[in-house]
């Protein structure tokens, strides 16, 4: 009994002494960046159907980057996800006959605390013409996420 007795003492104490996990998780959100490049697209951008949407940002992490997404929806009801501050013109609210909808994930190599994100997204030529956003999700290894959402306009 004593030594069933010392031994749980002895399991206690060493794991009092261990380090804790919390101490070394990462805490902190990835970001989304403008910062030495030219960033597309931006706010109030206009695109025609059928053109190509050249997606360019920077993305950093201090510990590691996991993976980005992104997604292209319709605004025509004139929704918000309140990620800028800039206004742009829009369009009469309107039904959706054939939006565009896109959502693709990219992965982003292990270890990286940066990365130079670049995509070729291609707009369809059936698509409803009108206001949309071009939604940005990264996302780090430790499972923080940051949004960014950019207003933009499809034009025939």
């Amino acid at each position: 009994m004593k030594k069933i007795l010392f031994s749980v003492s002895l399991l206690c104490a060493l794991c009092a002494c261990g380090s804790s996990d919390d101490d070394e998780k990462d805490m902190t959100y990835p970001e989304i960046s403008e910062q030495g490049i030219t960033a597309n697209p931006i706010d109030c951008q206009v695109y025609h159907r059928g053109e190509t949407i050249p997606f360019c940002y920077v993305f950093t992490d201090n510990d590691e980057l996991g993976k980005y997404n992104i997604e292209v929806h319709h605004n025509f009801d004139h929704h918000t996800h309140s990620t800028s501050a800039t206004t742009c013109s829009m369009d009469d609210v309107k039904e959706a006959q054939n939006p565009w909808v896109f959502n693709q994930d990219f992965n982003i190599p292990d270890g990286q605390k940066s990365f130079s994100a670049s995509e070729d997204i291609k707009i369809p030529t059936n698509i409803d013409t009108g206001d949309y956003h071009f939604m940005i999700r990264l996302t780090d290894k430790a499972g923080w996420q940051q949004i960014k959402s950019v207003a933009i306009k499809i034009v025939e």
